[in-house]
């Protein structure tokens, strides 16, 4: 069983992400549940997704991912990476994103939360929690950048989660994931981001 956590705001394309995911599972001829948590995600609120797949063949039933059981988190910026830290195994791996949505709270007090300090103390909350467990900071602007847009962060993120490795999911899958479930004017643009992501993430170790 694998269970995948996504972990974004508003807007950032996670429930797209989710669905691409299981696409990909599914041409492999896993059974897949997924779910949405949303709440105010239209006014740049938190949006969960759960992906849970069955890659042995086990029997799937419930569609929630439990706190503690995550074998994989991607979270589109720091913050909800330290949100949904609690439901990480102790083996897992957080692939987050750099780059800070600062929420409405820290606008209107006129201090922006840092966004570097949260992923340094989600790597010590890791080595002192977690020791077996991975933390990867992608540096989204930069891919972003190189494809031209930030539209395609949640493809970039997939495929640097992907390409970690760990995870028995492969890149081609993922690629023929987006050319299914992404509309036609949009499937280059996510494939260079996943080619982008995945350099990146290869250059790193």
């Amino acid at each position: 069983m694998l269970n995948v956590l996504l972990a974004g705001v508003g807007g950032q394309g996670t429930v797209l992400a989710a669905k691409v995911l299981a696409s990909a599972a599914q041409s492999k001829r896993w059974a897949v549940r997924t779910a949405e948590t949303i709440g105010m995600a239209q006014r740049g609120g938190s949006v969960v997704s759960h992906v849970r797949m069955a890659s042995q063949g086990e029997e799937l039933y419930a569609s929630l991912v439990t706190p503690g059981t995550a074998d994989l988190i991607v979270a589109f910026e720091p913050g909800e990476a330290a949100r949904a830290l609690p439901y990480l195994s102790r083996s897992g791996t957080v692939v987050t994103a750099r780059t800070t949505v600062q929420p409405v709270t820290a606008a209107l007090a006129g201090a922006p939360y840092d966004g570097a300090a949260v992923i340094g103390a989600l790597r010590s909350a890791l080595a002192d929690q977690a020791p077996a467990a991975r933390l990867v900071a992608v540096d989204d602007a930069a891919v972003t950048t190189a494809v031209g847009t930030s539209r395609v962060l949640n493809m970039a993120l997939l495929g640097a989660a992907l390409a970690t490795g760990g995870f028995p999911l492969a890149l081609d899958d993922l690629r023929e994931a987006v050319r299914a479930c992404v509309k036609p004017q949009f499937v280059a643009l996510n494939l260079a981001a996943i080619d982008e992501a995945a350099r990146q993430a290869a250059a790193l170790g």
